[in-house]
Protein backbone atom coordinates (compact mmCIF):
# COMPACT_ATOMS: atom_id res chain seq x y z
CA UNK A 1 0.00 0.00 0.00
CA UNK A 2 2.95 2.20 -0.06
CA UNK A 3 2.78 5.75 -2.48
CA UNK A 4 5.23 7.64 -4.44
CA UNK A 5 5.41 11.64 -3.73
CA UNK A 6 7.18 13.84 -5.42
CA UNK A 7 8.94 14.77 -2.25
CA UNK A 8 11.72 12.47 -2.14
CA UNK A 9 11.32 10.89 1.23
CA UNK A 10 9.98 7.25 2.01
CA UNK A 11 6.54 6.62 2.26
CA UNK A 12 4.76 3.61 4.62
CA UNK A 13 1.47 2.46 5.41
CA UNK A 14 0.20 3.34 8.94
CA UNK A 15 -3.26 2.30 9.27
CA UNK A 16 -3.90 5.03 6.00
CA UNK A 17 -2.24 7.75 7.14
CA UNK A 18 0.98 8.80 5.25
CA UNK A 19 3.67 9.82 7.25
CA UNK A 20 6.79 11.44 5.45
CA UNK A 21 9.89 10.10 6.71
CA UNK A 22 13.28 11.42 5.69
CA UNK A 23 14.18 15.35 4.44
CA UNK A 24 11.35 18.16 5.46
CA UNK A 25 10.14 19.97 2.62
CA UNK A 26 12.82 22.91 2.26
CA UNK A 27 11.22 25.57 -0.29
CA UNK A 28 9.52 28.67 0.13
CA UNK A 29 6.17 29.60 -1.69
CA UNK A 30 7.43 32.93 -2.76
CA UNK A 31 4.02 34.13 -4.02
CA UNK A 32 2.16 35.92 -1.25
CA UNK A 33 5.55 37.57 -1.15
CA UNK A 34 5.18 38.10 -5.27
CA UNK A 35 1.33 39.28 -4.81
CA UNK A 36 2.38 42.07 -1.98
CA UNK A 37 5.52 43.54 -3.62
CA UNK A 38 3.35 43.65 -7.06
CA UNK A 39 0.47 45.64 -4.79
CA UNK A 40 3.44 47.86 -3.11
CA UNK A 41 5.13 48.52 -6.77
CA UNK A 42 1.80 49.63 -7.98
CA UNK A 43 1.28 52.20 -4.92
CA UNK A 44 4.77 53.71 -5.37
CA UNK A 45 4.18 53.83 -9.16
CA UNK A 46 0.89 55.92 -9.00
CA UNK A 47 1.96 58.05 -5.65
CA UNK A 48 5.71 58.70 -7.07
CA UNK A 49 4.23 61.43 -9.10
CA UNK A 50 2.67 63.42 -6.87
CA UNK A 51 5.10 63.65 -4.60
CA UNK A 52 7.52 65.35 -7.18
CA UNK A 53 5.51 68.37 -8.27
CA UNK A 54 4.00 70.89 -6.81
CA UNK A 55 0.50 71.88 -6.41
CA UNK A 56 -0.70 74.95 -8.39
CA UNK A 57 -3.26 77.48 -6.35
CA UNK A 58 -4.39 80.53 -7.03
CA UNK A 59 -5.20 82.02 -3.81
CA UNK A 60 -8.03 85.29 -3.26
CA UNK A 61 -7.19 88.44 -3.81
CA UNK A 62 -9.20 90.43 -0.59
CA UNK A 63 -9.24 93.56 0.74
CA UNK A 64 -9.41 93.85 4.64
CA UNK A 65 -10.25 96.39 7.11
CA UNK A 66 -8.11 97.69 10.26
CA UNK A 67 -8.08 96.02 13.45
CA UNK A 68 -10.73 97.05 16.13
CA UNK A 69 -8.61 99.56 18.42
CA UNK A 70 -7.86 97.72 21.91
CA UNK A 71 -7.48 99.73 25.01
CA UNK A 72 -3.94 98.57 24.93
CA UNK A 73 -1.58 99.70 22.29
CA UNK A 74 -0.48 96.35 20.47
CA UNK A 75 3.41 95.17 20.54
CA UNK A 76 5.09 95.77 17.02
CA UNK A 77 7.94 94.50 17.00
CA UNK A 78 10.31 95.50 13.99
CA UNK A 79 13.02 93.62 12.50
CA UNK A 80 15.79 95.17 10.01
CA UNK A 81 17.58 93.60 7.69
CA UNK A 82 20.91 94.21 9.79
CA UNK A 83 19.68 92.58 12.83
CA UNK A 84 18.69 95.15 14.55
CA UNK A 85 15.16 94.99 16.22
CA UNK A 86 12.90 97.72 17.61
CA UNK A 87 10.08 97.78 19.97
CA UNK A 88 8.24 100.13 21.84
CA UNK A 89 10.07 102.81 20.79
CA UNK A 90 13.50 101.62 22.05
CA UNK A 91 16.69 99.65 19.73
CA UNK A 92 18.68 97.10 20.43
CA UNK A 93 20.05 93.60 19.13
CA UNK A 94 17.76 90.93 18.13
CA UNK A 95 19.80 88.37 20.50
CA UNK A 96 18.63 90.60 23.28
CA UNK A 97 15.02 90.11 22.49
CA UNK A 98 14.41 86.44 24.41
CA UNK A 99 15.27 89.01 27.97
CA UNK A 100 13.30 92.34 27.15
CA UNK A 101 10.21 90.07 25.84
CA UNK A 102 8.71 88.91 28.91
CA UNK A 103 9.27 92.29 30.56
CA UNK A 104 7.07 93.36 28.27
CA UNK A 105 4.48 90.68 28.85
CA UNK A 106 4.68 90.80 32.13
CA UNK A 107 1.44 93.30 32.82
CA UNK A 108 -0.20 93.07 29.70
CA UNK A 109 -3.76 91.06 29.11
CA UNK A 110 -2.90 91.22 25.24
CA UNK A 111 -0.77 88.38 24.74
CA UNK A 112 -0.23 89.09 20.92
CA UNK A 113 2.62 90.53 18.74
CA UNK A 114 2.94 92.23 15.85
CA UNK A 115 6.35 91.43 13.55
CA UNK A 116 7.53 94.05 11.12
CA UNK A 117 9.89 92.54 8.63
CA UNK A 118 12.42 94.09 6.44
CA UNK A 119 12.35 92.05 2.57
CA UNK A 120 15.87 91.53 3.00
CA UNK A 121 15.47 90.17 6.90
CA UNK A 122 16.89 86.43 6.78
CA UNK A 123 14.40 83.90 7.58
CA UNK A 124 16.62 82.40 10.51
CA UNK A 125 16.22 85.98 12.23
CA UNK A 126 12.31 85.96 11.61
CA UNK A 127 12.55 82.29 13.12
CA UNK A 128 14.69 83.37 15.98
CA UNK A 129 12.04 86.71 16.88
CA UNK A 130 9.29 84.09 16.39
CA UNK A 131 11.13 81.41 18.94
CA UNK A 132 11.68 84.70 21.82
CA UNK A 133 8.32 84.91 21.14
CA UNK A 134 7.09 81.94 22.27
CA UNK A 135 9.10 81.84 25.11
CA UNK A 136 7.82 85.30 26.32
CA UNK A 137 3.61 83.74 26.46
CA UNK A 138 2.92 85.39 23.39
CA UNK A 139 -0.32 83.45 21.97
CA UNK A 140 -1.12 84.78 18.87
CA UNK A 141 1.71 86.57 15.94
CA UNK A 142 1.19 88.99 13.27
CA UNK A 143 3.45 89.37 9.97
CA UNK A 144 2.95 93.53 9.10
CA UNK A 145 2.65 93.98 5.35
CA UNK A 146 2.10 96.73 3.17
CA UNK A 147 -0.67 96.53 0.36
CA UNK A 148 0.35 95.91 -3.32
CA UNK A 149 0.72 98.56 -5.49
CA UNK A 150 -2.69 99.34 -7.40
CA UNK A 151 -2.79 99.66 -10.96
CA UNK A 152 -3.97 103.18 -10.69
CA UNK A 153 -0.77 104.36 -9.08
CA UNK A 154 0.65 102.82 -11.80
CA UNK A 155 2.62 100.21 -9.64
Amino acid sequence: MGMGAGGGGDWRDDGGVGVSVGTAMSEINVTPFVDVMLVLLVIFMVTAPLMTQGMQVNLPQVTSSNLEQQDQQPVVLTVSAEGMCSVLESEFACADLAAKLPAIYENRTDKSLFIRGDVDTPYGKLMEVLAAGKEAGVISVGLVTEPAPSKEEGG
